[in-house]
């Protein structure tokens, strides 16, 4: 009998809605605490992997400048780095530091767990959300 990883549950998004993918270009990096291209979380996830961002530049050189560097690959941990317009499930705490810092990236809401709220109120998150029909 073969093994299979344990299935980790399906979250809600911020919308009360079934969680979407966060991640979908097969050439991209893998996204998501699972590494399954869902910004799902569980109580082991401490870094509250939750928020669906399309990174830019003024994103990832403020991440970068703040301690978080998204940008360089680190391929020990099979991470090829981020470059704009890759999606990327980002700590909540971190995500809000950068937006005060001046420099929030777009953000998908359908693919934002709920978990988010406890940390990033839903009236910010609004101000950086794509609509669906800008993501085509």
């Amino acid at each position: 009998m073969a093994t299979t990883e344990p299935q980790i549950p399906r979250g809600k998004n911020v919308l009360g809605q079934p969680l979407d993918n966060c991640g979908c270009d097969p050439k991209g990096p893998t996204t998501g605490f699972y590494r399954d291209n869902c910004c799902n979380t569980s109580p082991d996830d401490l870094g509250v992997h939750t928020i669906c961002c399309i990174v830019d530049a003024p994103f990832l050189a403020a991440s970068k400048a703040l301690g978080n560097d998204l940008s360089t690959p680190m391929p020990q941990y099979g991470f090829s780095g981020l470059k704009p317009g890759d999606r990327w499930c980002v700590c909540a705490a971190r995500w809000l530091q950068v937006q005060q810092a001046g420099a929030a990236c777009p953000i998908v809401l359908e693919a934002t767990h709920e978990n988010t709220l406890r940390i990033v109120p839903f009236e910010l998150l609004i101000q950086f959300a794509i609509i669906p029909t800008q993501l085509h």
